[in-house]
């Protein structure tokens, strides 16, 4: 990979998007790192990264669930002339139907989960298509089977998963699109320990994966020139043998 192309990682300053990140500038690429409320892990890890490799990180805050938030992205590219070789769609918002309360909310779901992705995919595809770029989207499992009382976040995660192909199609042959659905590899709590063992003992490796697990096959299909219009899924061999999709 080369040092001279830019990698925007969208929800890029903790959790999986970190692993990301490092992974991604560990190859050589720069890092365009997007977050939102995440402001002081972003500078920490812009900081690190810009100490390692001089001017090779730079960060831009937007609320991706706004109209705006993803042509604040855009600009930026624009404005600093940024050779883009890889759009890696992270962010996401997971929560359960009970914490969405009206449409506005159910919208900001969508807008994040799904159409942000989309767009930023497509408005960006002549930088990418310049740069031999490529697109991976971080989809779900439950994409394909939903998580109970998580419907609107399967849902979104569905039509993510639909995108990814579309896109792999309507972006071809200069720009690939991939995507890539974890399983269990992080919760948003330890608290319910009972619930974590429950899944973990049905997948078929008896253990959660970890946000490197993901970010390897990020610089796996970033590596694999042939490899377009799949989801690939990380978890463990869960989705291979079957899972009910509730609860976990």
């Amino acid at each position: 990979m080369t040092m001279n192309k830019w990698a925007l990682v969208t929800g890029g300053a903790k959790r999986i998007g970190e692993a990301i990140v490092l992974a991604l500038h560990g190859k050589g690429f720069n890092i365009l790192l997007h977050y939102k409320g995440s402001e002081s892990e972003a500078m920490a890890l812009a900081g690190k990264l810009n100490l390692s490799r001089v001017n090779s990180c730079q960060t831009v805050q937007a609320d991706l669930a706004t109209e705006q938030g993803p042509l604040s992205l855009i600009q930026h590219i624009n404005d600093h002339q940024l050779p883009l070789g890889a759009l890696i769609n992270n962010a996401s918002l997971f929560v359960p139907d009970s914490s969405i309360e009206n449409w506005q909310s159910s919208q900001q779901l969508l807008n994040l989960n799904l159409l942000a992705p989309y767009l930023l995919a497509t408005k960006l595809s002549e930088n990418l298509a310049s740069n031999d770029g490529c697109v991976i989207n971080l989809v779900d499992i439950h994409g394909d089977r939903p998580l109970k009382r998580h419907g609107l976040y399967s849902i979104s995660k569905a039509g993510l998963n639909m995108a990814t192909r579309s896109l792999a199609q309507e972006l071809a042959p200069k720009v690939r699109v991939n995507g890539i659905s974890p399983g269990a590899i992080l919760w948003p709590s330890q608290s319910e320990q009972a619930a974590i063992s429950s899944v973990t003992q049905a997948i078929p490796l008896a253990r959660a994966g970890s946000p490197e697990d993901i970010a390897d096959t990020v610089c796996f299909i970033l590596e694999s020139p042939y490899l377009n219009g799949q989801v690939i899924a990380i978890d463990g061999g869960r989705s291979a043998t079957g899972y009910t999709g509730a609860d976990g």
